[in-house]
């Protein structure tokens, strides 16, 4: 009888406890359990309805969730088939280039007067040695003979256009480019990045196609400072070495590289790439060049009426012209190396005039720029011809070539495309060379004035 009584009393106490106990809410809806049913408890006292769970197990498991692409987890983890789509852009077929499609070289270089001026000579060599290789690349190249690969080798000062020649080539070609800092290479097992990551940001800029990124132009700026080092005790990590490590990739073989990382490891898939199509256009401004130049010319100084004057070259704009092979083993590339880059070509420094027609001419003028900023607000801006020479005077002064004009006009033109969109009123800017030299003020012409002037004018 005891027993039975002390049973109902526990019975109770249960009853009681739970009625006193807090009601539990979905942490994501907030609805009380007691509309929603059973929670599931996870871990820090946190509770889902079973809606919620099932809700998100459908965003998680949708094709389009961008974070699951973004760790590498596919649809199928989650038990839902992964949906048909197109055939994956790696798994397209090695489409072979035909040498109808290839531009001529005439056309090549049409194309990079559009964009780049003076450098006859520099886009001459260019056109026809991107036409000569992605000829040998094509799918009509005779059997018998083995064409070699046309790398090329540019030497020239600072500001000339390097650079902007090969992003204009990789453009008309319509072919991937990877553009890379020789100052950034260092020997394998050191910090810093190694050879064959150049070949890694080659693939990346074809979308991860290894077909496509082994018909793509690499090109490595500053090479000039992979030279070998003169005078030095400690080990040159970052110079002959990397040389020597670009020797088979300028040459052409199979490279494993990572994808979308510029290093490997465990967690980073590899694929294989032949670089043996690959284009390869190395460039540098090479300082002090000139004086290995001049010494080797002024050795044919000696005394007599035929002899050359010692200092007959020290005023030579374009010494690096007469460069030769003997000069960059001097200056510490590698013979080997220079064997691998056959096309060596130099580009002109840009003088006053040039100067004039890189801020006018190209299709991308910085003038033209401005002056479609500008049009927007329904404002005409001009530039007389002795400003432009002004400004032309001022960026051969920095010695940095064109990329100094976009730093003289980005600080002229700041006071005038701040105050024009002030006022509705203004049809007309005019720059002079006082307001380049800081001697006056640009010619502001008012709308009305300006119709009243040609008014008068046609009168």
């Amino acid at each position: 009888m005891s027993n039975r009584k002390d049973n109902d009393k526990d019975r109770l106490n249960i009853e009681e406890s739970d009625g006193n106990k807090e009601e539990k809410f979905c942490y994501l809806c907030k609805r009380p359990e007691s509309v929603t049913g059973k929670l599931v408890e996870i871990p820090n006292n946190i509770h889902i309805c079973a809606d919620c769970m099932q809700k998100s197990f459908d965003i998680i498991n949708s094709t389009d969730n961008p974070y699951m692409s973004m760790i590498g987890i596919p649809p199928t983890v989650f038990g839902k088939a992964e949906p048909k789509t197109k055939k994956k852009v790696e798994d397209e077929p090695n489409l072979e280039f035909d040498r109808g499609k290839i531009p001529l070289p005439h056309v090549i270089k049409g194309g990079l007067d559009e964009y780049i001026i003076g450098q006859d000579h520099a886009k001459k060599v260019v056109a026809v040695a991107a036409y000569n290789h992605y000829k040998r690349i094509s799918s009509n190249v005779p059997n018998d003979v083995e064409i070699e690969k046309s790398n090329m080798l540019m030497i020239g000062p600072t500001g000339c256009g390097k650079t902007y020649l090969v992003k204009t080539l990789a453009k008309l070609l319509d072919v991937p480019l990877a553009i890379t800092d020789a100052t950034t290479l260092t020997e394998a097992g050191y910090i810093g990045d190694d050879v064959e990551s150049v070949i890694s940001k080659l693939l990346q800029a074809a979308g991860n196609n290894v077909k496509k990124a082994e018909r793509g132009i690499i090109f490595i700026d500053e090479i000039d400072k992979i030279a070998k080092k003169q005078n030095t005790n400690s080990r040159d990590v970052s110079g002959e070495s990397v040389q020597q490590g670009l020797l088979k990739l300028l040459e052409g073989s199979n490279v494993e590289v990572p994808v979308g990382a510029t290093s490997k490891n465990a967690m980073v898939p590899l694929k294989t790439i032949n670089t043996e199509n690959i284009l390869f256009i190395c460039g540098g401004a090479f300082p002090d060049l000139d004086k290995i130049i001049k010494a080797r010319l002024n050795k044919q100084s000696s005394i007599g009426f035929q002899a050359d004057l010692k200092d007959k070259y020290d005023k030579d704009i374009n010494i690096l012209q007469k460069v030769n092979l003997d000069d960059l083993r001097e200056y510490g590339m590698l013979p080997d190396f220079l064997g691998r880059l056959p096309i060596l070509f130099t580009l002109e420094g840009l003088d006053r005039d040039m100067m004039v027609e890189v801020l006018k001419e190209p299709k991308n003028a910085i003038l033209k720029q401005y002056q479609s900023l500008l049009a927007m607000d329904e404002v005409d801006l001009t530039f007389e011809p002795e400003a432009l020479y002004a400004i032309a005077d001022k960026a051969l002064e920095k010695k940095t070539g064109a990329r100094a004009l976009r730093a003289i006009l980005e600080e002229i033109m700041l006071d005038i495309m701040y105050e024009i969109p002030k006022d509705d009123n203004i049809g007309r800017v005019v720059i002079t060379k006082d307001y380049i030299e800081g001697k006056g003020v640009p010619v502001i012409e008012m709308r009305g004035i300006a119709k009243h002037k040609r008014m008068s004018t046609n009168g």
